[in-house]
């Protein structure tokens, strides 16, 4: 790699288990080009740590792309690092200076346990999905592309919401470690379309209740959407809470008739 070298000194979250006490340890790395990745940066010290007998730093991370959400990482106190609408793996070095001392932690939040060092159980994210996140669909052959008219506002807004990796960032930035942001991004994805509307108030009132109870409760900071790197906007949010309150209606007249 080519490019400006920087010294920088590392002070990375280490913990050995779920129920283990933590520490932070220090690092001092050098001639890191401002072209590599901060992924990269942690591959470069992991090589270093291995060599020298240590063990490695346990930090998830799988396409590098932008495009998985494992890359989960607080840096300097902020979800995913310094820069705007960005995944930890696209983050490069060169938005940090030479002399910099970086602070690299994992999600801090009770519904995603730390498994080790900077990795975290995010499966509560699963449980969400589960209760809800499907539709009905015909068996047979594929029906045609455009056999089922989808308004182009609809259908931009379905996919914005769609555009969710489920990193977690809007948990870990959070003051009340709130999920509210990726469930509304799940529900919002699914009860905009024609296709999502069988299922569309049980599919809302069963994912708001599980994510009720794994996470805590949102009180509109914002800070969800500051933080999650596909720029989701925080109107999922409200577009859900008008579908779960009517949902608790229809639902209870549903069952009414049973």
């Amino acid at each position: 790699m080519s490019g400006t070298l920087k010294n920088l000194t590392l002070k990375i979250w280490r913990q050995s288990g779920p129920n283990d006490a933590g520490r932070f340890d220090t690092h001092v790395i050098d001639e890191i080009t401002d072209e590599a990745s901060f992924l990269e940066m942690l591959d470069i010290l992991n090589e270093r740590l291995v060599e020298s007998g240590e063990d490695a730093v346990v930090f998830d991370h799988d396409c590098r792309e932008g495009i998985c959400g494992t890359c989960s990482l607080m840096i300097n106190g902020q979800a995913h690092g310094p820069e705007r609408a960005t995944a930890t793996c696209q983050l490069h070095m060169r938005k940090f200076s030479s002399g910099d001392t970086i602070v690299i932690e994992p999600w801090r939040a009770s519904a995603f346990p730390i498994v080790r060092d900077l990795m975290v159980d995010r499966s509560a994210f699963d449980r969400i999905v589960e209760s809800g996140g499907f539709i009905t669909a015909a068996t047979g052959g594929a029906p045609d592309a455009n056999l089922t008219p989808i308004p182009k506002p609809v259908s931009d807004a379905a996919m914005d919401a769609a555009q969710c990796i489920g990193c977690g960032a809007c948990v870990a930035a959070c003051p009340n470690g709130a999920a509210n942001l990726f469930t509304g991004a799940k529900v919002t994805h699914l009860n905009l379309l024609p296709q999502g509307q069988a299922e569309r108030y049980q599919r809302v009132e069963n994912m708001v209740e599980t994510m009720d109870d794994r996470f805590g409760s949102c009180t509109n900071h914002g800070e969800c959407e500051a933080a999650c790197p596909k720029e989701i906007s925080i109107d999922v949010i409200a577009l859900m809470n008008a579908d779960y309150r009517k949902a608790k209606t229809i639902n209870r007249k549903s069952l009414s008739r049973v």
